[in-house]
């Protein structure tokens, strides 16, 4: 079967610029988001919160992927899973794609008006992270730590805009979200791994080598200890950390299919973490509604 990630799309190249025709991105985002608007909202988040941080997740992530193909414009043409996107190929200018970078970030900038200062303060600081991150693969090994900022940069926002409050709980969610999608985007690198060694792009499954398996086990099992202990500091119970045992089971899976480090393989232990990210939300979701 080939890789998902390597099959020709024929949407308009302005929706695959901005990945809208595979949301795996955008799910991956949505459930850590949620997670922390539901801790936030102690399992009743409010309408007007939950409605304006799912659509800033879609705007975020079109912005993240725009940036991404513009700062990578001058080697997605030599990796074989980026060659037919929409700047390499030459069906959108560099040019025109950072202006679409910027109406995303006016889209997201809308959104965030809608809620308080503090969030809008937060919002300024996540915009900079996003912005940067695409860049960090050029001068450093973690540029997979600047994702996982990133990802975690909903969870301070989410409590802002509750609560217009940051308690010190929320950090360790924002730990667990920042390992958690370390550890996914290793997997995801590693995809690449080869072709990055050739061009000089630079990743923590270059930085991992041959251990890389051995460290996506272990921030795994940080992801875990995290969100068990973010459990019981806001108080959780039993179908909470059920959903964290299926997310564990996921995680034991994604180690049984990648053992070859085959591309196709490390890329579905990739996409099945929209089921890791899911099946905590459902766990979570489930003990607010039995046990407020």
């Amino acid at each position: 079967m080939a890789n998902p990630s390597t099959q020709l799309s024929t949407a308009h190249p302005w929706l695959r610029l901005m990945r809208l025709d595979r949301p795996i991105g955008t799910y991956l985002l949505l459930w850590p988001t949620l997670w922390a608007l539901w801790f936030a909202g102690a399992g009743h988040p409010s309408a007007a919160n939950l409605a304006i941080f799912t659509l800033g997740v879609v705007a975020m992530r079109a912005a993240g992927c725009v940036i991404n193909d513009y700062a990578d414009r001058h080697v997605d043409g030599d990796v074989e899973r980026t060659r037919h996107r929409p700047i390499p190929s030459g069906e959108v200018t560099a040019t025109t794609a950072l202006k679409l970078f910027f109406v995303l970030l006016l889209v997201a900038l809308i959104l965030v008006l809608l809620t308080n200062r503090l969030t809008i303060i937060l919002a300024f600081g996540g915009a900079g992270v996003a912005a940067l991150y695409p860049f960090l693969k050029r001068i450093t090994h973690w540029p997979q730590l600047g994702l996982g900022v990133a990802w975690a940069w909903s969870t301070p926002m989410a409590f802002a805009a509750q609560s217009n409050n940051l308690p010190s709980e929320l950090w360790v969610l924002f730990a667990a979200i920042v390992c958690w999608t370390i550890a996914f985007d290793t997997y995801y690198a590693m995809v690449d791994r080869n072709d990055d060694l050739q061009i000089g792009i630079k990743s923590t499954a270059i930085l991992f080598g041959r251990y890389d398996l051995l460290i996506i086990a272990l921030l795994q099992s940080a992801v875990l200890l995290l969100l068990g202990w973010a459990g019981l500091l806001f108080g959780r119970g039993l179908l909470y950390f059920a959903g964290l045992g299926v997310a564990a089971s996921y995680f034991i899976k994604q180690h049984r299919i990648s053992r070859g480090r085959n591309r196709d393989a490390c890329f579905s232990a990739f996409l099945n973490n929209n089921r890791v990210g899911m099946m905590i939300f459902v766990g979570l979701a489930a003990d607010y509604l039995v046990n407020p």
